[in-house]
């Protein structure tokens, strides 16, 4: 018994530390100079609006798994910080379509780049056979915490 109360304990530790831990070096490598006005939720939105160009609020709501009315309020600030574009859909004039303007697509390719270099890094450390285990164990582990 105290063997799994020091797993549980253990893995209950290591999850919560992971968690801030990531937040917390995505935030420094995020808020550079140049995008020292953006914040992590702010390039998850950029993140979620993507380089295919416009796409609707409703689609980049549910990607994020947010309302639509938390989506706008984020938008409201990427709109006046330059990040974002957005448009009345000339097809049906209730849709709004949003885009990343050029410094937000900038954004978007900072932050991928990010994410690149954070995974070479832990990638570079495991074995094949690591990575395989690695990979199945968080696929498993973001299954469970899917919020939808």
């Amino acid at each position: 018994m105290d063997v799994i109360m020091d797993f549980n304990s253990t893995l209950n530790d290591v999850l919560v530390k992971l968690f801030r831990n990531v937040n917390v070096i995505e935030e420094r490598a995020i808020r550079t100079e140049e995008y020292k006005d953006v914040t992590t939720n702010d390039m998850h939105v950029i993140e979620a609006i993507g380089m295919d160009g416009a796409k609707n609020m409703t689609s980049v709501a549910r990607l994020l798994e947010v309302t639509t009315g938390t989506l706008t309020i984020a938008v409201n600030s990427l709109v006046k910080k330059g990040y974002v574009d957005r448009v009345r859909s000339e097809e049906d004039r209730r849709v709004v379509l949003v885009s990343l303007s050029e410094k937000g697509r900038k954004a978007y390719l900072h932050h991928r780049k990010f994410h690149e270099q954070m995974i070479e890094s832990v990638v570079a450390q495991l074995t094949e056979e690591e990575q395989r285990i690695l990979e199945k164990a968080l696929t498993k582990l973001n299954h469970f915490f899917r919020v939808s």
